[in-house]
């Protein structure tokens, strides 16, 4: 089904990229927090935060080396399930390769990635996914997702804190091995706790992680998304651990191959959610670091064969009565903001 409406897919202090079908048509150079008219689609550019900016940061999530069928849920026929075709690059050779070119462009000070590298955490998958990411070398920083230790592996396990030019990154190792759900360790949340009291005093902290925050309020206790997610007891304890640190923006995950924002309860800091690199519609995010504050701008992986690829996409689980094009594009503005001062 051929896609004939332009879409507005990102925005940043200086950019605007809209998409019509395999065309794409990106705006350089603008003004920050200025309205435009672009292809008939009226936009405003973000605000950017004061100060120098002082670092770049690329992150993919749900990249699934290894994947040959996708939609497909839990062996059932349901779809559509989207193949490639005879000949054709492998999707997630083709759509990872596509974002980390798109990444190296940006000489990013970190690349972080969140998670679900592979589909099934075989030697294969691992080795495809290092083939792809080693060209950015120490800059790299890895997770794993509940598909890398579904047989109890251990690759790429652990917790790690990166510190980069103006801002500290926590990147917390999420996994249940053998299940789907995430949650953290008391020794985690501990850990967490220690580097933030040791942390600069003034630098923001950014929390990164596989799996989605459950929030209080928003999702029962035996609700699917909480079992599926972030377990509650280790959701409230990021979310206190936020209220007593203004320093923490937020958390920011994949798992859920979607784009949305919601708002902690006690502490009201942003709880993340960034679609996948592997399908529609093809996401990586940038966070650009300022001396007054940080930003966040998700690019839709746009070389030809990419978009041609997700495109193909839009349209998976229709026969589960999901409008996967809506659900996993989210609105704007859970793609591209400023992160609130806290």
């Amino acid at each position: 089904m051929p896609v004939d409406t332009v879409e507005l897919t990102t925005v940043a202090d200086d950019l605007a990229v809209l998409h019509l079908g395999e065309q794409v048509f990106r705006y350089e150079g603008l003004q920050p927090d200025t309205v435009y008219e672009l292809h008939g689609v009226a936009l405003r550019t973000l605000p950017r935060p004061p100060g120098e900016l002082l670092a770049r940061i690329a992150t993919v999530n749900d990249l699934h080396f290894g994947e040959t069928e996708c939609g497909r849920i839990d062996g059932r026929p349901d779809g559509p399930i989207v193949r490639v075709h005879p000949g054709e690059e492998p999707y997630p050779e083709l759509m990872n390769r596509s974002a980390a070119d798109e990444i190296a462009a940006i000489d990013a000070a970190a690349v972080i990635v969140k998670g679900d590298l592979s589909c099934d955490g075989t030697e294969a998958e691992w080795s495809a996914f290092e083939a792809c990411y080693s060209r950015f070398g120490d800059r790299l920083h890895v997770t794993r997702g509940n598909h890398d230790a579904y047989e109890g592996q251990h690759r790429y396990a652990g917790d790690q804190w990166i510190e980069l030019p103006g801002i500290s990154i926590a990147l917390l190792d999420t996994v249940l091995p053998g299940a789907t759900p995430g949650d953290l360790t008391g020794d985690q949340i501990d850990w967490l706790a220690d580097h933030l009291s040791a942390a600069d005093s003034v630098r923001p902290v950014l929390l990164l992680g596989h799996h989605q925050q459950w929030i209080r309020g928003a999702e029962d206790v035996d609700s699917s998304e909480a079992l599926f997610g972030l377990q509650p007891g280790a959701s409230d304890a990021l979310d206190a651990l936020c209220a007593a640190d203004r320093r923490v923006i937020g958390y920011a995950a994949g798992h859920t191959h979607r784009h949305r924002v919601r708002r902690m309860v006690r502490s009201g800091a942003a709880s993340i959610e960034v679609g996948c690199v592997k399908d529609f519609p093809g996401a990586w995010a940038e966070y650009r670091v300022f001396e007054g504050g940080v930003m966040q701008v998700v690019h839709r992986v746009s070389a030809p064969a990419a978009l041609a690829w997700s495109n193909r996409c839009r349209w998976l689980y229709r026969d589960f009565g999901v409008h996967y094009e809506a659900y996993a594009m989210g609105d704007l503005s859970a793609r591209c903001f400023v992160f609130d001062s806290r």
